[in-house]
Order: structure tokens, then sequence, then C-alpha cells
């Protein structure tokens, strides 16, 4: 694709002002020479999503998705990628062609980055037997995914309400995966016991657990929370010797992934990683 040809992506969510994936893309622009590229953030709610999405104009190559929107948005296209459809949340949006002949293409990058973002605790070798998640909404469906890829399929569910787990259900008898559910009040026990846990929970929601998990752990831990750095889980999990990744590194193998089927090309991940690193140093 030129460089020279005017796209426009943007993050779309509410709130969104605090995301970092302005800087993610934008870096990985500058680093592919796509001058004529931006992208940038889309205060938009649930209700104002399809208006939005209406008035795209041709110029626009993808939107990313955060919260609430990823499974609002998917009545709204033409066509969803499997992995998407399977696990029922979109977090990119994909604008092919143009006029009356464009498709709007939901695809889902939330696993790749998850994946990724554990195999840097993980190693390149290491399997999953016993995993935990907290919490049961969008992206621990995605979580689902991302641990039967790596070897888990009976991983342990961790929830506020067993009541509001239906959609995560269901999402996981599309995937194949059979969750065992258990209230969060069962958590210091479980991550204890677990190769990997992968809180979900938004920030600061966690922070209670941090103080009564106690005695040594040994799997990985990824919070994908990353405000504050470290979270109150992490710092614990790392004071009693277990390996934490932060929440920022699923965002960056997550917006890796969407930088390429937007563009095309593949992802400058060292120019990512370096912006990423300044803008949480400043922050």
């Amino acid at each position: 694709m030129s460089a020279g040809v005017a796209r426009r992506a943007a993050v779309l969510g509410h709130p969104v002002a605090h995301s970092l994936s302005p800087t993610l893309h934008r870096a990985a622009y500058a680093a592919l020479g796509l001058d004529a590229w931006s992208y940038g953030a889309e205060d938009v709610t649930e209700d104002q999503l399809a208006g939005f999405v209406a008035g795209l104009s041709d110029e626009w190559a993808g939107l990313s998705l955060t919260m609430p929107l990823k499974q609002t948005v998917i009545p709204l296209l033409d066509h969803v990628e499997p992995l998407a459809q399977v696990v029922g949340a979109v977090n990119t949006v994909l604008l092919q062609g143009t006029g009356t002949a464009r498709t709007l293409v939901g695809a889902n990058t939330d696993v790749h980055g998850l994946v990724a973002a554990l195999r840097e605790g993980l190693g390149p070798d290491r399997s999953v037997e016993r995993a935990v998640v907290l919490g049961a909404g969008a992206t621990a469906s995605s979580t689902l995914a991302a641990l039967a890829e790596l070897g888990c399929t009976s991983p342990l569910v961790l929830v506020r309400s067993v009541a509001r787990a239906g959609g995560l259900l269901r999402a996981a008898h599309r995937m194949g995966v059979n969750p065992v559910l258990r209230p969060l009040d069962d958590a210091p026990r479980a991550m204890a016991d677990a190769d990997v846990v992968v809180s979900t929970l938004p920030p600061h929601a966690a922070d209670p657990l941090a103080a009564s998990v106690d005695g040594r752990v040994t799997g990985v831990l990824l919070d994908v929370a990353y405000d504050p750095r470290p979270t109150a889980l992490h710092a614990r999990w790392v004071e009693l010797g277990g390996t934490a990744v932060g929440g920022e590194r699923m965002l960056l193998h997550q917006a890796a992934e969407q930088v390429r089927l937007m563009t095309g090309h593949p992802a400058p991940i060292g120019a990512m990683d370096a912006a990423l690193g300044r803008a949480l140093t400043v922050s």
C-alpha cells in the first residue's frame, strides 16, 4: 500500500482518553514510512456506535475497539472472522473496498496479544496445565481461547456473579473449552496452585486480592490492567516469587497484529515497544 495515500484509523471506546493505542499505532506508521496515515481516539458510546460506523468515509482503513464496544459492533459488520465469531468479541474492524462495495470485517487480535504476552513469561516451551482466569467479560472470553492455544482447555474461572457469566459460557462452548466457575472468594488458594493466572478485572478491582494471596507462588501472572504500573496484584505476585507480565505487553502485541492487518506490513515491534516504554515512563 502506498505510503502517500492518506488513510485514517482510530481507537473507539468510552472512556477512551487514557488509551495508549494512538501511541503504538503512530509509532508504527512512523517506522513504516506511512507518513500520510493518521490514528486518533474517538469517545464513542454503545448508543453512538452505529451512527459513527455508518458515517465512515473511504479514507478509513480500520478501527480498534475497546470496552464497551467489542460486542456491540458485531451486528454492524458484514463479516466476522472465525476466531472473533467463536470468542464473541471484536476488537478490530477492517474497512475493505470503497463506496457501495465496501465491506466491514471484524477480527480479534486480543487472543494473539494474550498468547504473546503469556509466552514472554512462560518461555517458548512451557506448557499450561492449570490456569485461573479472574473475571467473565469479553477479555475473559479471549483469554479462554488463548489458554486453549497454550494447552489448557479446562481453566478455573473466578467470577463475582456466576449468574452473569452466561456470555462467557456460551463462548466457551463454541470454542470447545470447559471452564469451571467458582466465586471470586476462592481466588487466593486457586491462584497459588496455578501455572498461569490471568486477571481480566478492571483497574483496581483485583487490589483486594493482592493482600489475600499468601505463600510462595511459581506460576505466571498476567494482569491486563496496567495502571498503576505495576498493579497491586502484579507487585504482590513478584514479591511471593512468581513471574508477572504487565498488561501493557498484551496491549503491545494485540496492537502489532492490528497494524499488520490494517496496513498490510509486518509490525515494527521494536519501534512500538520503545514508544510504549516512553509513554509509560512519562505517565
